[in-house]
């Protein structure tokens, strides 16, 4: 079954009741970079010119930047996002930052990899509205100044490709990482980095059993070949309020992708890092404070019902999640020409 590796762990965390020293993990200072696309200056400045680019879209009004804001959060805030001619999507946006260590994106898993998630939100008829990837490309050859951009990238010759396009956004993407958090300093030996109520509610997450889900450095599960993700599903007890109140069995999850029924309200487990700029919470925004997430994950995830002492020592903990943002500053576009977008 696709989630034996949860409940495997599950069990094997409420045998143990707390998380080991060796299991808390502080996020390396970089992320995998796959062989086949290697990171340059150049193409990580004309992937970053590229996510900010509204002229990807349909309408030219909707960039990768307009629903993954990377001056805050990586997301944009709402239940779920809004894309070409106001329409709203089905879920709410992912954060970009820390993307780059998951081992399969978007929220059901469906993509194996950066680059094959760069390419989805551009035709999707609800967020970017292109009516095809080539029609993307002619846009971008349609525009003068990105042909120096990608020669200077990927070479000369006919190279503003698709393929060219996903990997230098995904090369962008690959930089925004925030390491050293409080945690992360905390688990390489600096105890003064975590408040006492941090540290207590370290230990609460492990003895609820939040780590059989949300373990590793990124808080996203084990580490799992590259295109493979860690999927739970979500959610496993229904026999609470909580589904009922925020809507969580709604989406079937995975199943709206892959029509294999073992994958009906399957998901891929989301990092916690950086939460107090992500709110609101779960695929579909509902819940939108921390506290208020983490008792509805113990109902839903493991039967437990959380005392507000213990919610709030847990939420504190995960605030300690939050690292440091490297600076970003605003690229300039190539200039429009004026038949570009009728």
């Amino acid at each position: 079954m696709k989630h034996a590796p949860t409940l495997f762990v599950m069990a094997f965390s409420a045998i143990v009741g707390m998380a080991r020293a060796a299991d808390w993990q502080a996020l390396p200072g970089q992320p995998p970079i796959p062989a086949d696309n290697p990171q340059t200056p150049a193409k990580i400045e004309l992937g970053k010119i590229l996510f900010n680019d509204p002229r990807l879209s349909s309408t030219g009004t909707v960039s990768c930047a307009s629903c993954h804001s990377v001056m805050e959060g990586g997301d944009d805030h709402r239940p779920v996002s809004m894309g070409v001619h106001g329409q709203a999507g089905g879920r709410n946006a992912p954060t970009v930052w820390n993307a780059a260590y998951h081992s399969a994106q978007f929220w059901d898993g469906r993509a194996a990899t950066l680059e094959d998630q760069a390419k989805g939100p551009v035709t999707n008829p609800v967020e970017m509205g292109m009516p095809d990837l080539a029609s993307a490309v002619g846009r971008l050859k349609a525009i003068p100044g990105y042909a120096p951009l990608f020669a200077k990238a990927f070479g000369q010759g006919d190279t503003i490709t698709v393929d060219n396009m996903a990997r230098a956004i995904a090369a962008y993407e690959r930089t925004l990482v925030t390491p050293n958090s409080p945690y992360d300093r905390y688990v390489k030996g600096d105890h003064k980095a975590l408040s006492a109520r941090q540290v207590r509610g370290m230990n609460a997450f492990a003895a609820t059993g939040c780590t059989a889900c949300h373990s590793g450095a990124a808080f996203d599960g084990p580490a799992m070949p590259a295109g493979q993700p860690f999927l739970a599903r979500f959610p496993t007890f229904t026999d609470t309020p909580y589904v009922a109140q925020y809507k969580l069995d709604v989406d079937q999850g995975r199943y709206a992708s892959t029509a294999i029924e073992s994958d009906r309200h399957m998901w891929r487990v989301p990092t916690l890092r950086n939460l107090i700029y992500t709110a609101p919470y779960f695929h579909n925004g509902s819940v939108k404070t921390i506290p208020e997430a983490v008792k509805v994950m113990a109902s839903t995830q493991l039967n437990k019902q959380l005392d507000d002492a213990t919610a709030t020592d847990i939420a504190a903990f995960l605030e300690a999640l939050t690292g440091e943002f490297p600076t970003q500053t605003m690229p300039r576009l190539p200039a429009t020409p004026g038949n570009l977008i009728e």
